[in-house]
């Protein structure tokens, strides 16, 4: 069991039956000694991240997730198709709310981690940092500036960012996919 205490970032519980994944824990101290924990959570099945404040006498049970390797299939309009890297016949889809931000950073064939919840593959877990090809960038120009320029490029996925201008079409950079910004040019 755990309690409101052990609701650090990453531990992932069960609330409602649901499984959770604490993204932001904040311990607040309110009048008389009372000591309260604000998190912000997010639920693994359907994406969604709430900001819940838990009390001294909550507890909650401890997650049993299993983690696979997966691969993206394929996706057609938000929704996308993986299956098990080991059992190619093993299928499933995930929308585009339940993975989130991160999706736009997907291609077919990226090997991913499934996360299995009660027999079942309820999301993935994005890597940190994706390597994607530009397929269109426009020329960089430079201007008079006093900081380094920017100019947005369009990645293999169909994803527009901002990269540096000396980045060129055909070039293969890094993505954050938490923030969705340009990291660094791959070699």
């Amino acid at each position: 069991m755990l309690s409101y205490f052990d609701l650090r970032k990453g531990v992932e519980f069960i609330l409602e039956g649901q499984p959770y994944e604490v993204l932001e824990f904040q311990q607040i101290y309110k009048a008389q000694d009372m000591v309260v924990a604000r998190t912000k959570i997010r639920n693994l099945i359907s994406g969604k991240v709430l900001e819940k404040t838990f009390h001294q006498g909550d507890n909650f049970e401890e997650a049993e997730l299993e983690k696979i390797e997966v691969k993206l299939v394929y996706s057609h309009r938000g929704n996308f198709c993986f299956s098990e890297t080991k059992n190619p016949s093993k299928r499933f889809q995930l929308s585009e709310e339940q993975i989130g931000e991160g999706c736009k950073f997907l291609k077919a064939g990226q090997a991913l981690i499934g996360i299995k919840f009660q027999e079942k593959i309820i999301n993935i877990i994005l890597p940190i940092k994706v390597r994607l090809k530009v397929i269109e960038a426009p020329p960089g120009v430079k201007g008079e500036r006093a900081q380094y320029g920017t100019k947005p490029v369009t990645l293999e996925t169909g994803t527009i960012i901002n990269v540096p201008l000396f980045v060129k079409t055909n070039d293969v950079i890094e993505v954050n996919t938490g923030t969705g910004e340009y990291v660094r040019r791959a070699e």
